[in-house]
């Protein structure tokens, strides 16, 4: 048997790989084929006849590869499309932080709330935090998704693995749900395990983002199961694209988000195994169609800057998600507030009140901040922290503060929560957060 080598332009994933070798594979005389996405090449092994570039390049032509006799040459870098691109996901990621401050996403569920309630509080969660994780998550992986399919292929077979991540969101919510409901907290993950784990999910969307971006350092960094494995769940006679899918869907009831953890702990509490199955799964079932429309736009999207746009999103998203993460676990990140807000003024030169022995903090929390975010507070007294709900959600619903006390305290809309501890003995600023980092404030402690 020979061999011969062709350089290829256009691969940036394992899928590609899959894609090229499973369509070569085809072409008469061929008996192997190797592509690799790292190095830009295929090596084809043959017994008669070479096959010609023209016949590869007829093939995947629509995939969007080609296929050229010696070495590739560096593509220039499309600093103007990388500018037009950012500014594309500037104004997107400007609409998400509207919406998200906006107050929209305050909707609440409670341990009374009727099931379809669940399917709105999904949608919202679908468009807000879970886009920004599960929904980042989904736009990165579109892309290697859609490389399995040729453009030819109907809206719905390319929408395919999607459809069919978000089924197993559903099945497997409503299976981890029932087993929630009877093991009791078997699955409830703590604060600090749930926010390692976010970081590290979001570590691999920063590397997927990079990727979808061109940076040559990252493009070999591309963890995958052997392919005697994966061509198999790339062959249509195989059920093309379904298996896998699933099993990320399914996987992602163990992703913190606050929507779902605050859906997650209803279940706990509702202490019947149908029921708690019913939240989980009506939960996943209202982030359908927000998860599916992020799908859908990464896979009718034929514009050259949508892998660029994508890739920044996936970035932005991920980072957003280790430093938000990052303020859980009550390490240094960028969300630290340097200055009070404005409704904070008057506490920024005066301590709090005291009132019976006690140092009174009053707060009112929002989905969009809190107000005061600042407070000073006298070293080693007694306080009372009073914090009012004035409409949270899913993801602001509970206020942490790592370094002051343990737990977290609960708010419930239109009432104040009350939690009472000793002021740090040592000066310094300590910081409060929500229990996805994602609104944040401190307290600063004088002698």
């Amino acid at each position: 048997m020979k061999s011969v080598t062709y350089s290829v332009s256009g691969t940036h994933c394992h899928a590609c790989e899959i894609l090229i070798e499973k369509e070569i594979i085809k072409l008469r005389g061929v008996e192997s084929v190797a592509a690799s996405s790292t190095r830009g090449d295929v090596t084809i092994g043959y017994t008669k006849s070479r096959p010609s570039l023209d016949k590869i390049n007829e093939v995947l032509k629509e995939s969007g590869y080609k296929f050229f006799e010696g070495e590739a040459t560096p593509t220039p870098f499309p600093f103007s499309d990388y500018l037009k691109s950012f500014f594309i996901a500037l104004a997107i990621i400007l609409a998400f932080y509207f919406l998200n401050t906006s107050g929209f996403f305050s909707f609440n569920v409670n341990a009374d709330s009727a099931l379809p309630a669940f399917i709105l509080f999904g949608l919202l969660a679908g468009f807000s935090t879970c886009a920004a994780l599960v929904g980042g998550i989904v736009l990165s992986l579109t892309r290697q998704w859609q490389s399995l399919y040729s453009q030819e292929s109907s809206l719905t077979t390319r929408l395919q693995p999607a459809i069919m991540f978000n089924l197993g969101r559903v099945l497997f919510f409503g299976i981890f749900g029932a087993i929630l409901g009877y093991f009791g907290s078997f699955f409830h993950l703590s604060l600090g395990a749930g926010a390692i784990i976010s970081i590290l999910v979001s570590i691999l969307m920063l590397i997927l983002g990079l990727q979808m971006l061109g940076v040559a350092g990252f493009q070999g960094f591309q963890p995958a199961l052997p392919k005697s494995l994966t061509s198999r769940f790339a062959n249509e006679q195989n059920f093309q694209g379904k298996y896998m899918p699933v099993i990320m869907g399914a996987l992602t009831f163990f992703l913190p988000c606050g929507f779902t953890l605050t859906t997650q702990s209803l279940a706990l509490a509702s202490g019947s195994v149908l029921t708690s199955a019913l939240i989980m799964a009506f939960f996943a079932l209202g982030t359908f169609v927000p998860l599916l429309l992020i799908a859908w736009g990464g896979t009718v999207s034929k514009s050259k800057y949508f892998s660029y746009v994508a890739g920044i999103l996936v970035i932005i998203f991920a980072l957003y998600t280790v430093n938000a993460q990052l303020t859980v676990l009550d390490l240094p990140n960028f969300s630290f507030p340097s200055s009070p807000n404005s409704s904070s003024t008057s506490f920024a030169d005066d301590l709090v009140p005291v009132v019976n022995g006690q140092q009174i903090l009053k707060m009112d929390a929002s989905s969009s901040g809190y107000s005061p975010n600042f407070f000073k507070i006298k070293a080693g007294l007694p306080v009372r922290w009073e914090i009012t709900d004035r409409g949270t959600s899913g993801c602001t619903n509970a206020v942490l503060a790592r370094s002051l006390f343990n737990g977290v305290i609960n708010l419930v809309p239109g009432t104040t929560s009350v939690r009472e501890f000793t002021a740090p003995t040592t000066p310094g600023t300590y910081r409060f957060s929500c229990w996805m980092g994602m609104i944040s404030g401190s307290i600063e402690v004088v002698q």
